[in-house]
């Protein structure tokens, strides 16, 4: 035999004497993972929607998740990805600052902590979640994972709640990297709060067995999000988890939806949770300090290092200087101090409330598991099979004093403004069972939530609502208080009632200012016909409306002229468009709106069903539009103009076609009965793969309005199965 020959044999055999023992354990650990996914059955409807049962709870999180990841691993990945600050390993550098960001609030060391401190029913839970992620990935070895090839149980306290962006999002990145990049960054748009942008938020109703036909209580679960945040899936085991409704891709909970008994729906608070402290910095001896009270305290310095991608595809890595103060994290400079920010961070207690909410059966034990106060973002709406109704705000109120404007960075250096532990139940603003029979939210002030029975402005600080009021709140407000026959039916009526209060209010100014306009005046005539048609409309969308078409464009336009003005006299955009916007603005902005409907589409007489377009022709995360791809009429418009059914929409580069990213998402009505029975739609479809055909069968359910019925009993799902198999087959 030759040399060579020997030597590579006897390498090789050496490499196999060292391989073997993790060859073991890979052979073990797969094994493990076979033995959990034989206890846990899933069965697909004929909308693709994954029905999950386990024998416990944590065998149920185990094939909820293996589901996700079939329907969409790429958005389960990247939602840990942003929560854990590791995007810029897959996107590159331009990512910097969002992991920056996520890495002040997020250690793997910390969390690792918390995960060995945490109760063993939530390790199990989470044990079960990496578990069925990473069978799946073994099961599926063609997908390939951009960032995270292997899941840790701990990586599940990263990301907890399930709300859009989150609490985190209210640093600006223009201005950490402003600050830590140390140099100067031009303001994003957004940032300045000038911007047209489509409402973040979402709907939430609960009607009380008083104003419905037949004595049961119903709820709105109407989330707007951007589309394709959540999967729809149902998850039961034996040790009595039943929950139906969406989770947040990625995560083992069901985020908003219902039990057999009793349903939650989240909707954005304008409540206040999260502040900013000015801190005076002083330096001395090179170390450096910020006044507190009479004190000098250090400022605490560490090291976050954020690995990125290179445009190669290798890493390269960049290094930051932190600081904080016992207030926070500092994430800007502004007059000359630094600035700390305060928000929740409390990981276990948040993950256990997220779950715990899904396994409650009634009001009381629902305000038991909101006791954990861990629910920093969300006002949340309630209903269940006793007939009980409720609105709730945050259970994370940090008790402040009063006497200061939060709203603005408050003095750090004076300890009376630091926060003074939670709020009490008893001491925010809440609805139970109103005898008005309804209750919403809107993104608005609870102080109209129930007509009433409200709770009333005076009695609470003002650091519980700082939305106040938007178009939705009127609207809903008159859509709910004239029926007592409410069904089914009738509520999905009301969640997509055509009425456009922002116009009802803003368009007799118009016609106003047109009406006083000189006759000599080049635009009375230009603007008469398109005048008429707003003056005749009855301020309700639809897909043929030729008139909503024309208000949005000019809403659009009026709005980019006198946003700067709203913001330099301290009034909202609507009150400046309505009430202190000059003639000339309005009917400038009309001719603006009229030319551009005509350059786009050849005539401002446009219906607004042309325009308005869902279009869902591939997978991408931040989506791809195409005038010249398939997409269909959809009739509501955006929440700005208080659209309850919302319709987030707009051109793109290359488009001339308005196509909806955000808003209604999700949407089902509930009806809490003997037998609970629901009706629902998902924007698009389940799947995320376009050559599924689930990826896009509920596009014109969606587009019209029309839920489909939910299969919640497997008595329901006779007749309605595509499959039923085990996680790896």
């Amino acid at each position: 035999m030759p040399r060579i020959h020997l030597a590579l044999l006897i390498a090789a055999g050496l490499f196999c004497a060292l391989a073997s023992p993790a060859t073991a354990s890979r052979s073990h650990e797969l094994g493990r993972l076979k033995a959990q996914a034989a206890q846990v059955s899933i069965v697909r409807d004929d909308w693709g929607i994954a029905h999950v049962h386990g024998r416990t709870d944590a065998l149920a999180v185990f094939g909820m998740i293996y589901a996700q990841a079939e329907d969409d691993f790429n958005r389960v990945e990247t939602n840990y990805t942003t929560a854990l600050g590791r995007t810029a390993e897959a996107e590159g550098e331009a990512a910097i600052w969002q992991d920056l960001r996520q890495k002040l609030f997020i250690d793997p060391a910390d969390l690792k902590a918390k995960y060995a401190q945490s109760p063993a029913y939530l390790r199990a839970l989470m044990t079960g979640w990496a578990d069925g992620l990473n069978y799946y990935l073994a099961t599926h070895p063609k997908v390939t994972p951009r960032v995270i090839r292997h899941f840790e149980p701990w990586m599940a306290l990263s990301f907890t709640e399930g709300s859009i962006g989150g609490d985190i999002e209210k640093v600006s990145l223009p201005e950490l990297e402003a600050f830590y990049g140390r140099k100067q960054v031009a303001a994003l748009a957004d940032d300045s709060g000038l911007a047209f942008r489509e409402p973040s938020g979402s709907n939430g109703m609960a009607i009380g067995p008083g104003i419905t036909r037949d004595g049961h209580a119903l709820l709105l679960i109407n989330p707007h999000t951007s589309f394709f945040f959540r999967s729809e899936l149902q998850v039961t085991s034996d040790e009595g988890l039943n929950a139906y409704g969406a989770a947040t891709w990625g995560q083992l909970f069901i985020y908003q939806g219902f039990n057999a008994h009793a349903g939650w729906m989240h909707t954005t608070s304008g409540a206040d949770t999260v502040d900013e402290f000015a801190e005076t910095i002083v330096r001395k001896a090179g170390k450096v300090f910020y006044r507190y009270g009479a004190e000098q305290r250090p400022v605490t310095i560490s090291t976050i290092t954020v690995p990125y991608r290179l445009a190669g595809g290798g890493m390269a890595a960049r290094r930051f200087t932190v600081f904080r103060t016992h207030h926070g994290p500092i994430v800007r400079a502004a007059d000359g101090r630094w600035i700390a920010i305060a928000l929740m961070n409390r990981p276990i207690a948040a993950l256990e409330q997220s779950f715990g909410r899904t396994k409650t059966t009634d009001l009381a034990s629902f305000l038991k598991v909101a006791a954990r106060a861990a629910n920093s973002s969300n006002n949340t709406l309630f209903a269940d099979d006793k007939g009980e109704t409720a609105l709730l705000l945050p259970q994370f109120m940090p008790r402040r004093d009063n006497r200061f404007d939060y709203t603005k960075p408050v003095d750090g250096s004076d300890p009376a403004t630091d926060w003074k532990g939670i709020d009490g139940f008893a001491q925010t603003p809440h609805v139970l069972n109103p005898t008005g029979g309804w209750v919403y939210n809107s993104n608005d002030a609870p102080w109209w939530a129930a007509g009433a029975d409200s709770p009333k402005k005076a009695d609470y600080p003002r650091y519980m609502d700082q939305a106040g009021e938007n178009p939705r709140t009127a609207h809903a407000i008159r859509v709910l208080g004239t029926r007592r026959d409410f069904t089914l039916p009738t509520l999905i009526e009301t969640a997509y009632d055509p009425f456009l209060p922002a116009f009802a209010r803003m368009i007799p100014g118009l016609v106003t200012a047109y009406d006083a306009a000189a006759e000599g005046d080049p635009l009375k005539a230009r603007l008469r016909e398109p005048i008429a048609a707003l003056a005749a409309w009855d301020d309700r969308w639809s897909a043929a409306s030729v008139p909503t078409s024309l208000a949005v464009f000019w809403g659009e336009a009026l709005w980019a002229r006198v946003a700067a003005d709203a913001k330099a006299a301290g009034v909202g955009v609507y009150d400046e468009m309505a009430d202190r916007s000059t003639p000339a603005q309005k009917l400038a902005a009309l001719d603006a709106a009229v030319d551009r409907l005509t350059h786009d589409f050849g005539t401002w007489k446009t219906a607004w069903g042309r325009i308005n377009r869902f279009q869902r022709i591939n997978d991408a995360i931040v989506q791809r539009f195409d005038d010249a791809g398939p997409s269909l009429a959809v009739p509501f418009a955006s929440a700005q103009w208080g659209s309850l059914a919302s319709f987030g929409a707009k051109r793109y580069p290359g488009t001339k076609k308005y196509y909806g990213s955000s808003g209604n998402s999700f949407v089902a009505v509930v009806e809490f009965s003997d037998r609970v029975h629901a009706r629902a739609v998902t924007a698009g479809g389940e799947s995320g793969d376009p050559a599924s055909k689930h990826f896009n069968d509920q596009a014109a359910r969606y587009a019209a309005g029309d839920l489909r019925e939910v299969y919640f009993y497997p008595d329901q799902l006779i007749g309605h199965t595509e499959r039923r198999y085990r996680p790896g087959q």
